[in-house]
């Protein structure tokens, strides 16, 4: 088919590299535009921006989707269906209705679970036990559209976001270049989703991320996992010069009680409002992720020591 493909993070590319296998004819690639990134901040295409343009596909990355000049842009491509996944604007109706098939979004969640920008994390963080995978067909509501295809994907006691989200990202990108095959040859099912159950799983944004110590250590367990490796739990850890912000990465709850924020032994075991969380993986601030053993043999911390 002729599709367009508007997509952003690693998340997409997956999706994108697949699209791009099936043989389907990408008319254009949509992305964010280049964003300051790494130590020096420069401005950088997306993931999704340098594979298509490596592929010599035909990019733009607007800033707005409703600019009239960029829905006269798509409406010109002539598409038989547009595929979304993860591109980070809301899409408004001239630009959803233009292709001939229609325009298909692929989520990360199990809907109506967790519709919204951080669905991954935010099913850790509450516990889930399973998420998933589905493609559904755009409406102008968030994450409303009707349900076509869907895939399970367990979250395990030692899984953060960056392992779901690269099983979620390989599982997608298969289920979305099936659905197509559906979709081309209109066997496709679409099921309307339920209003029941619907949660909403919103930005995470940069004060939410600091570990307080007092809250149940399960709850800190799943935070921990959740924001791993992005944006990153931290914690404040003393030093003879001052406190250090250190990112905790992976951890494990144990049913432990300890005063809250005291490292309870001589291996990172924390204790919590309820219970304890042994820290198992960490980044110091400046330096690179650790595993809490290696970590240790660098910088010491004793059993007594409270962390901010």
């Amino acid at each position: 088919m002729r599709l367009a493909f508007l997509g952003t993070p690693d998340f997409a590319l997956a999706a994108l590299k697949r699209l791009v296998a099936a043989g389907h004819e990408i008319a254009c690639v949509y992305s964010q535009p280049p964003a300051p990134r790494g130590r020096g901040q420069a401005l950088r295409p997306s993931p999704v921006q340098a594979f298509a343009e490596e592929q010599g596909l035909r990019v733009r990355t607007p800033v707005s989707m409703r600019d009239p000049a960029e829905i006269a842009a798509f409406q010109a491509l002539n598409l038989d269906a547009a595929c979304v996944v993860a591109f980070g604007q809301i899409l408004p109706a001239a630009v959803l209705e233009a292709p001939r098939l229609g325009s298909f979004n692929l989520h990360g969640s199990l809907l109506p679970r967790w519709r919204g920008a951080a669905p991954i994390q935010r099913a850790i963080m509450a516990g889930d036990a399973l998420t998933g995978v589905e493609v559904m067909r755009m409406t102008e509501g968030l994450d409303e559209g009707p349900v076509l295809a869907s895939e399970t994907v367990r979250i395990g006691p030692l899984d953060t976001a960056g392992t779901v989200h690269d099983r979620m990202a390989a599982a997608g990108a298969e289920l979305l270049a099936r659905t197509l095959v559906d979709i081309e040859s209109g066997e496709a099912v679409e099921t309307p989703q339920s209003e029941e159950g619907t949660t909403y799983a919103k930005k995470i944004g940069p004060k939410a991320a600091r570990i307080v110590w007092d809250r149940p250590g399960q709850e800190i367990d799943r935070k921990i996992r959740g924001l791993s490796p992005f944006p990153g739990a931290w914690f404040l850890l003393p030093t003879d010069k001052g406190p250090v912000r250190v990112k905790a990465l992976l951890s494990a709850f144990e049913d432990v009680d300890g005063p809250p924020g005291q490292v309870l032994d001589d291996r990172l075991l924390v204790g919590t409002g309820a219970g304890a969380a042994r820290l198992l993986r960490v980044q110091r601030e400046g330096r690179g992720p650790q595993d809490a053993e290696a970590f240790l043999r660098g910088a010491p911390v004793a059993a007594g020591t409270r962390l901010g």
